[in-house]
């Protein structure tokens, strides 16, 4: 029974890294590039950020430090939606490494 169990783990294994092996391929031959318009909302959002970094806050009140954090919160995700990245949260990371161990 274990000798089934390590040969289907193996198999599943194999198989996962030869699916990420394929498409890092992919996406090496056929990277994503933006359209105009995408561009220049990227630069936009460049710019503000920038904006933001350069300000002085220290004469802001509260309320109006806590709505440009809230703001860059908003233009992060914008941006991450703009240029379509793939990001693992940590907690995503921690529960793939604790199957990894339990499978192996």
């Amino acid at each position: 029974m274990k000798k089934f169990i390590y040969t289907l783990a193996l198999v599943f294994s194999l198989g996962i890294s030869f699916n990420s092996a394929q498409a890092a391929d992919k996406l090496a031959k056929n990277p994503t590039e933006l359209s105009a318009d995408q561009a220049v909302k990227l630069e936009r959002i460049k710019t503000r950020v920038e904006e933001i970094r350069d300000m002085d806050k220290s004469n802001l009140t509260r309320a109006e430090r806590k709505a440009l954090r809230s703001e860059l919160r908003e233009l992060k995700g914008q941006a991450r939606a703009i240029s379509g990245g793939v990001y693992l949260s940590v907690g995503a990371i921690i529960i793939i490494i604790l199957l990894l161990i339990l499978i192996l």
